[in-house]
């Protein structure tokens, strides 16, 4: 049997008094690609407003292999026994083929996904460069508007999609093994440079002693980078999420971080910029689905590829000349 609509109001109400069901379709609704929807999701985003904000932000990025599910269950459990109410959102690698996705996070995550305060939602990234989905950054402001004030945005891994959650998170943290020598090779500048701490995970057993050593190199590297605008120095810690060891040291870390942001007002013009980039990203968005629209743009568009594929027309002015006729 088909649901019902809920209208805006009642997802509004629902949302506010931390419906999860409730929330879930609101996040569906803001996911969907319906022009119906899409009106409907803006009257949403626009209701809720006022209730968004008041949570901490945490991109948690790592390349494969290296335990984000793990970190993120643990560490989140800690929040949970701090009283804080944590949604975590992870995005799933969709197909390139089969546009299909694994979206397989609350199996990794069983323990975390049972706790009355998480909430875990899994998104596929679709086409959306970098493995970050589309409209991560709406879900997080309706689980803001919905009570929770601990956000964790976990990335595919390594690549674009850093660029993007580091555009709409308060903390970048870059989940690393130990082994720095050989890995520091493997990671990108930019993303050293981004990050606001590297956390080397699994340091247990026979890794204890390795982690130790990475810890070392890995603060030594970050001293080659910039200065942080926000004024804060980046930090290396170790943790096992196995064994639940220095996650309460990352704690801290998070709180001594907020409280210095906070209070050199870097916090508030970090978010005002974080807005305007958004702001871009949208409009920029919806000038590219307006365009494409056009039905004389798609004809024009399908005979200049055309002739770009077969060497008859250099590539700008093909775009030109479909630009023209938008």
């Amino acid at each position: 049997m088909k649901r019902r609509k809920l209208s805006t109001e009642e997802l509004v109400e629902g949302i506010r008094s931390g419906n999860r069901v409730i929330l879930s379709r609101a996040i569906t609704l803001i996911e969907s690609n319906r022009e119906e929807d899409q009106r409907q999701a803006e009257d949403l985003l626009q209701a809720i407003l006022p209730d968004t904000g008041k949570s901490f932000r945490l991109g948690i990025t790592g390349v494969p292999g290296v335990g984000k599910s793990t970190f993120i269950e643990s560490f989140g459990t800690l929040l949970t026994e701090k009283g804080k109410k944590l949604a975590v959102l992870t995005i799933d690698p969709s197909s390139q083929r089969t546009k299909g996705s694994i979206l397989g996070d609350k199996t990794r995550m069983e323990e975390l996904a049972r706790n009355p305060n998480a909430f875990i939602r899994p998104s596929a990234s679709g086409s959306t460069l970098g493995g970050v989905s589309g409209k991560t950054r709406e879900v997080m402001l309706l689980c803001e508007a919905a009570g929770f004030d601990f956000i964790i945005i976990e990335t595919v891994g390594v690549g674009q999609s850093e660029t993007h959650v580091h555009g709409m998170v308060d903390f970048f943290l870059l989940l690393m093994l130990a082994g720095a020598g050989d890995e520091l090779q493997g990671i990108k500048k930019g993303i050293m440079e981004m990050a606001d701490s590297v956390v080397i995970n699994k340091a247990d057993g026979d890794n204890l002693k390795q982690a130790k050593r990475a810890k070392a190199e890995y603060q030594n590297a970050l001293h080659l980078f910039p200065a942080n605008p926000s004024g804060w120095i980046p930090q290396v810690k170790t943790c096992s999420a196995l064994d639940k060891s220095g996650l309460e040291e990352v704690f801290e870390m998070l709180t001594k971080f907020q409280t210095q942001v906070v209070g050199n007002g870097f916090f508030d013009k970090n978010r005002a910029n974080q807005q305007v980039s958004w702001f871009k990203e949208n409009l920029n968005e919806l000038l590219k689905i307006s365009f494409f629209k056009k039905p004389e743009v798609q004809q024009r568009y399908q005979e200049k590829l055309q002739e770009v594929q077969s060497g008859k027309t250099p590539a700008l002015n093909a775009a030109h000349d479909v630009l023209n006729v938008f």
